[in-house]
């Protein structure tokens, strides 16, 4: 299947009800066999035990920056070039990303609270991040403050765009200011500087977050797709009925 017959509704519903149970099974094992090898790996010689929490907390950053570049490119999309499932992945998208982003800021307070002595700094990384939350949420009550899905996907395709200046600033945030958080350490032009022995796990609950997110986003797109028909059959009723 082409990726652009995806933009037929029926098909991605033929495509989703195959694809929801690959992806769910496929999280299920990652997430489990990732995160079991990140917390039976030896303590970090300076952090300890606490750097079992990167196995979680890492993961569930990239998805979180990942997701608004998905809506991002899902905007354009709705604005350019008129695509008939951009908006709906952007609004399934949402809420995905936003338990991510709130995911990776509860876990950095945690870890955060025995390296740094505080779980909460104004660092330029946390409040980058902080911002990038807040984004998800207005874009949620966005979509939620107008009932007409065509309006509501252009305004919330602006403010996605607009938001998405921030999401270059938390990657970069370590780079451009004196932060807490240490440089980026696996994703780097002369390669990962983090030991094969954290890094292996690391990367097998990352592709384990993305599985999972491909499941929900899936299954999410395929029922907003279903309300959206519910809803022009009601009124389609209602205006029969008159």
């Amino acid at each position: 299947m082409a990726l652009l017959d995806l933009a037929n509704p029926n098909r991605f519903l033929a495509f989703a009800r195959v694809s929801i149970p690959v992806f769910s099974g496929l999280a299920a094992v990652l997430l489990g066999f990732g995160i079991w090898r990140g917390f039976n790996v030896p303590p970090d010689y300076q952090q300890g035990e606490t750097v079992r929490i990167m196995f979680i907390h890492v993961p569930s950053a990239w998805m979180a920056l990942g997701i608004y570049t998905l809506m991002a490119i899902s905007a354009l999309g709705t604005l350019v070039w008129r695509h008939p499932l951009a908006d709906v992945a952007a609004k399934a998208a949402a809420p995905i990303g936003a338990a991510f982003a709130f995911l990776c800021l509860l876990t950095g307070a945690l870890w955060g609270r025995p390296m740094w002595g505080a779980y909460w700094v104004w660092d330029a990384r946390l409040t980058s991040m902080l911002v990038l939350f807040l984004l998800y949420l207005g874009v949620l009550a966005l979509w939620r403050a107008m009932d007409e899905p065509g309006h509501a996907a252009r305004a919330v395709a602006v403010l996605t765009l607009v938001g998405f200046v921030n999401v270059p600033i938390v990657k970069f945030s370590v780079d451009w200011w004196s932060t807490l958080h240490q440089p980026a350490s696996v994703f780097r032009l002369d390669g990962p500087t983090i030991h094969p022995v954290l890094l292996t796990p690391l990367l097998i609950s990352a592709l384990g977050f993305l599985a999972l997110f491909l499941a929900l986003h899936l299954a999410a797109m395929r029922n907003e797709i279903l309300r959206r028909r519910v809803r022009t059959m009601r009124m389609l009723a209602a205006s029969g009925s008159h």
